[in-house]
C-alpha cells in the first residue's frame, strides 16, 4: 500500500463497513425506507448501493474511479515528505518549516501541511521526559499507587507538599473587564509585594485539603505542619503521608517528632517524580483557578485569597481518580528506557 493510500485508510475502511452494513440489512427483506431510517441515512443511498451489490456482488461496493483534476503530488514527493521530517533537518537547524520543505520537495506549503495532518507529524512541537534515577524507583511506585488504590484500612492518607515563593503581584494599571468579543487584558508589567510559602495535604479519599501558609518552608515549618495534621485527624486513625525526597523532609527534626508520634509514616515518591504526588494536581488547579490571574496589593491579601479559595474548594471537594497500576507505569518506564537505550544514542 502506498503512503498516500495509508492516509486514507481510514475513511475508505468506514465507507467499507456502512455498505456492508446495508447490504446485510436488505439480506434481511426490509423496504429501502426501513433501512435508512435504522441506519440514519438518505433512502437514495440504501437504493444505490442495493442495486450495485445486486449487478456486482461484492465488486460493486468498491469505490468507483472520480473524475476530476488529476494528482499533482506523487507518492514518491508523499513519502520524500515524511522521510525527511523524521529523518533529516535544515542545515544548521533543529526541525523543518512548511515552507522550507516545500522548496526542497517543489510542492506548496499548504500541500506539506496536509501531509503532515495526515501522517499525525507536527515538528514544530517538543515535549519532555524524565526518567528517575533513583534506585528503588520500582518499590517506591508500588508503595505510593498501592496507597491511591487501596487504602489501608483504619487510617487516612495524605498527599503532601508545598508550594514556595507564591508571588503578591499587583498590576500596574487597573486590569480591563472582559467584554463581548474582548478578553479580559492586563499589563504585563507587575509591582511584587512579597511572596508565601503554602503548605498543603490533599486527602487521596475525600479531596479535602488542610493547608497553612508560612513565610518560609524550612524543615521546622514542615514538622509543625504534620503536628497540625495530628490535630486534624481523629484519634485512633494512623496517618500516611506521600511526600517527595527535598531534605526538610528528611531532616533530624522531622525524623525525631515522627518516632515521636507512631501512628503517622512517611511515603517517599521517586526523584523526578512529581507526577505520582496527587497534591501536585491539585496545585495545578489552585494555579489556574485563583493564583494565574490574581491582582493582590499585599501580602495579606494573597494570604486572604489563598484561604478564600481552599475554604471554598472544601465546601465541595474533589479527589482525583488514580486509574493506573503500578504495573502498567513500571510497563511504561521500560518502553521509554527501551526507547532511549539503542545504539542510537
Amino acid at each position: 500500500m502506498t503512503l498516500q493510500g495509508w492516509a486514507s485508510r481510514r475513511s475508505t475502511a468506514q465507507g467499507l463497513a456502512l455498505r456492508a452494513r446495508i447490504v446485510l440489512e436488505c439480506a434481511r427483506g426490509d423496504s429501502n425506507l426501513a433501512i435508512a431510517a435504522r441506519l440514519g441515512i438518505a433512502r437514495g443511498t440504501v437504493t444505490k448501493w442495493r442495486a450495485r451489490f445486486i449487478a456486482a456482488r461484492l465488486d460493486g461496493l468498491a469505490d468507483e474511479p472520480r473524475s476530476g483534476v488529476p494528482r499533482t503530488i506523487t507518492d514518491a514527493q508523499v513519502e520524500q515528505v515524511v522521510v525527511d521530517t523524521l529523518e533529516t533537518t535544515p542545515p544548521g537547524e533543529t526541525h523543518w518549516s512548511r515552507r522550507q520543505l516545500a522548496a526542497r520537495v517543489g510542492i506548496s506549503p499548504t500541500s506539506v501541511a496536509r501531509i503532515w495532518k495526515a501522517f499525525g507529524l507536527q515538528p514544530w512541537r517538543t515535549e519532555t521526559f524524565k526518567i528517575s534515577p533513583d534506585p528503588l524507583l520500582i518499590d517506591k511506585i508500588r508503595d505510593v499507587v498501592g496507597l491511591y488504590l487501596a487504602p489501608p484500612a483504619n487510617a487516612v492518607v495524605f498527599s503532601v507538599d508545598e508550594k514556595p515563593q507564591i508571588q503578591a503581584l499587583q498590576r500596574s494599571a487597573p486590569v480591563l473587564p472582559m467584554m463581548p468579543g474582548v478578553p479580559e487584558r492586563r499589563t504585563f508589567d507587575y509591582v511584587r509585594h512579597g511572596t508565601v510559602d503554602l503548605f498543603a495535604a490533599f486527602n487521596v479519599v475525600t479531596g479535602e485539603v488542610v493547608s497553612k501558609v508560612t513565610a518560609r518552608h524550612t524543615a521546622a515549618d514542615f514538622r509543625d505542619f504534620l503536628a497540625d495534621l495530628d490535630a486534624v485527624v481523629p484519634a485512633g486513625l494512623g496517618v500516611h503521608v506521600v511526600c517527595d525526597n527535598l531534605s526538610a523532609h528528611k531532616a533530624p527534626v522531622v525524623q525525631r517528632w515522627i518516632i515521636a508520634h507512631p501512628r503517622f509514616t512517611l511515603h517517599f515518591i521517586p526523584t523526578y517524580s512529581a507526577w505520582l504526588n496527587q497534591v501536585e494536581r491539585w496545585f495545578a488547579e489552585l494555579q489556574r483557578r485563583c493564583l494565574d490571574r490574581g491582582v493582590f496589593c499585599s501580602v495579606e491579601h494573597l494570604t486572604t485569597a489563598l484561604h478564600d479559595w481552599i475554604d471554598a474548594w472544601n465546601d465541595n471537594p474533589r479527589p482525583f481518580i488514580w486509574r493506573k497500576t503500578a504495573d502498567q507505569i513500571i510497563d511504561r518506564i521500560c518502553h521509554y528506557c527501551s526507547r532511549i537505550s539503542g545504539p542510537a544514542h
